[in-house]
């Protein structure tokens, strides 16, 4: 519209309405896409002014990458994804999502905190149909865990990628991309990487984590120095759980980035002309305990092939999930047991029931 209409109605004359209608009719889409994508470099600001959350990238071809380092469960965050897309009018806009956890961008806060909080056995299959008994389980755990954090900060997760997304749509020719691996790809490859005992230990750590989360916890999740600390405590306890969940992570949101920061092809008017490209901007929003993995990994040759391969279950995994399933069929069977029992003991105690058995005790008893 304003490539079309650039004069408000007050500035227009009297004959301006026939004028821009045959601008309209006449403009070609290249340059209908010039304008927007001028107005959009006038919008950009040449030295943004940026939170201190955010890493500045660059590539080889003058493309830039903002990566913004967010807490999950931050209002600030949120803040900060805003400024940022708003300061750098980005091309693209990548974040820590994948296909599979897609769906908390188009549900509101009310209903993400109701599916956050629930659960239940229906969430429990569909986990396991979708990653197999041993990560739907773990996936369940963790959800927990994040169930536990919902309850405690009255707050859904994901609320800056919903802002990332809702940003994004308000930039002109702003592409939107999902730049986390498959979860149940990690899921896989965690389980497979922990020891019987490892997998018991994390467990049971999330089956009872009942520690109370403060807002100001959160934002101390975006403080590096604090954050390094809890990382070094956990790769001390489970360090191939941090490879798989953290490491490889780091490689895939790098390797997403930088394939989004290709160079941009200008619209030709015609097959003859020669084909233009200009630097790319992206923004990316990321957990903040990604961002010294993609620094580190920003300048290498990534492959992500390897991190994308599931290994055959071990000897360790074959075991725990003979136990569980060992202990679910055996509690169900108990609790059959149970159940039947009680059932006959409540007939065989009702009135008709004993005087019943009495007549057939008299009818086989000898005389």
């Amino acid at each position: 519209q304003a490539a079309a209409d650039p004069m408000s109605s007050s500035e227009a004359p009297e004959d301006g309405p026939k004028e821009t209608s045959s601008v309209s009719q006449n403009i070609s889409d290249a340059d209908a896409f010039k304008i927007l994508l001028e107005m959009k470099m006038k919008k950009r600001q040449k030295k943004p002014n940026l939170p201190s959350t955010v890493t500045e990238l660059d590539t080889e071809d003058g493309s830039k990458v903002y990566v913004v380092g967010t807490a999950h469960f931050s209002d600030s965050s949120k803040k900060d994804v805003v400024k940022t897309i708003q300061e750098v009018q980005p091309d693209v806009v990548v974040v820590e999502l994948c296909q599979y956890r897609v769906s908390m961008l188009k549900m509101d806060e009310k209903t993400l905190l109701k599916e956050a909080k629930e659960i239940n056995l229906e969430k429990l299959q569909q986990a396991i149909k979708q990653n197999g008994v041993m990560s739907g389980l773990m996936q369940m755990l963790l959800l927990k865990v994040s169930a536990h954090i919902t309850e405690q900060l009255g707050m859904a997760p994901g609320g800056e990628f919903r802002e990332a997304f809702k940003e994004a749509s308000k930039v002109p020719f702003c592409k939107f991309h999902l730049g986390d691996r498959p979860i149940p790809v990690t899921f896989k490859r965690a389980i497979a990487a922990l020891s019987f005992w490892q997998k018991v230990k994390l467990a049971w750590g999330l089956c009872f984590l009942s520690d109370p989360i403060s807002k100001d916890d959160v934002e101390k999740c975006k403080q590096k120095d604090l954050l390094e600390q809890m990382m070094a405590e956990m790769i001390g306890e489970f360090p191939d759980l941090h490879r798989t969940i953290v490491s490889e992570r780091d490689i895939y949101l790098t390797y997403m980035l930088k394939q989004a920061a290709k160079q941009i092809e200008l619209p030709r008017a015609s097959e003859t002309e020669p084909r233009k490209y200009i630097p790319a901007v992206v923004v990316g929003v990321v957990g903040m305990g990604h961002v010294p993995g993609i620094e580190k990994n920003w300048n290498c040759d990534l492959n992500i092939q390897e991190i994308m391969s599931v290994p055959p279950p071990s000897a360790s995994s074959k075991i725990f999930k003979f136990v569980i399933k060992a202990t679910v069929f055996g509690l169900m069977g108990y609790g059959c047991y149970r159940i039947g029992q009680r059932t006959v003991q409540f007939i065989l105690s009702m009135p008709a029931a004993q005087s019943y058995l009495q007549k057939l005790t008299e009818i086989r008893s000898p005389r």
